[in-house]
């Protein structure tokens, strides 16, 4: 597997109040027969954080051709689990609506977040609605740390979510970090969730302690899976693990085929991998620099 990659999209350069930095967890979804419609979560002036858009040329995704004037989520009212923030996880269309996960972060004292999963619908993609108050995926008494960044599909009217979930919080670098993995649950109606507790993917060594975002698709009966790997010695790289059953899983992150640039804007760090096919290609959308201030771009995997 070879990524060859494309060059940087987008980057926020202040075009909104709401928008004055980052652009990151992109997020793609074709709604048209050229148009892609990318959502990405960007932060004020304050630092909270809203989910806004990109419409991109089908055929050359460098040329955008929309770019959202107002947030599609907004933070939550104060004292809910999103009211620092919302950043999108991934967009299902399911009965001819669509269907945004995303993950509200809440600032804290002694923790600086807590982040868990929750779920707003639209009819046209642009102005969504949440669900609810509280996330679809809260705390439990076997993860009472953090739940969020969902991949789902949609299987024989299942569907199958990966997440981001915390064992703990440890401290690297005089910081306080998740200690974190993933970990699997299902649904029959997209809303009400069920867990087993199952990990799927978890540390191989005494470095990493994270893996963001995951991103999970079928081929082949085989399914795959993109995440982003955290060490205390080094910045997010992007990993990559097959599996059977979408349970047991096997790591294969030396055969991901991309990572971080000599220079630029993806030279430090490569994370949050989206994975998209269209025109008889795959695409991976991703961050680069410091988690997706310098914005995001996108490589090609060569068949």
């Amino acid at each position: 597997m070879k990524w060859n990659k494309q060059g940087l999209i987008f980057s926020p350069k202040g075009e909104f109040e709401w928008m004055q930095s980052y652009a990151l967890i992109p997020t793609a979804d074709i709604i048209s027969n050229d148009t892609v419609r990318i959502y990405f979560a960007t932060l004020d002036k304050e630092m909270y954080g809203r989910i806004g858009y990109i419409d991109v040329d089908m055929l050359n995704l460098k040329n955008i051709k929309n770019l959202s004037e107002k947030p599609v989520l907004d933070i939550g009212h104060i004292g809910t689990f999103d009211d620092s923030g919302v950043n999108p996880s991934c967009i299902l269309t399911v009965n001819n609506k669509k269907y945004l996960y995303y993950y509200g972060w809440q600032r804290c004292e002694r923790v600086p977040h807590m982040l868990f999963a929750g779920l707003a619908t639209s009819e046209d993609g642009e102005n969504f609605s949440k669900g609810s108050n509280v996330p679809i995926l809260d705390r439990t008494r076997e993860e009472p740390y953090l739940r969020s960044a969902t991949s789902i599909i949609m299987e024989d009217n299942i569907f199958k979510c990966w997440y981001v979930s915390a064992i703990n919080w440890i401290v690297v670098n005089d910081k306080s970090y998740p200690k974190y993995v993933i970990k699997y649950a299902y649904s029959y109606d997209g809303i009400e969730w069920i867990s087993e507790n199952r990990t799927c993917i978890s540390f191989k060594n005494e470095y990493e302690y994270g893996f963001g975002r995951p991103w999970v698709i079928k081929e082949n009966d085989m399914y795959k899976m993109w995440y982003s790997i955290r060490s205390t010695n080094q910045p997010y790289k992007i990993g990559f693990a097959i599996s059977k059953n979408g349970l047991d899983w096997t790591r294969l992150d030396e055969e991901v085929g991309i990572e971080k640039s000599e220079s630029g804007w993806d030279s430090e760090m490569i994370c949050y991998p989206n994975i998209v096919k269209f025109n008889n290609k795959t695409y991976m959308f991703y961050n680069g620099n410091r988690h997706g201030k310098t914005g995001f771009g996108y490589a090609i995997l060569e068949e």
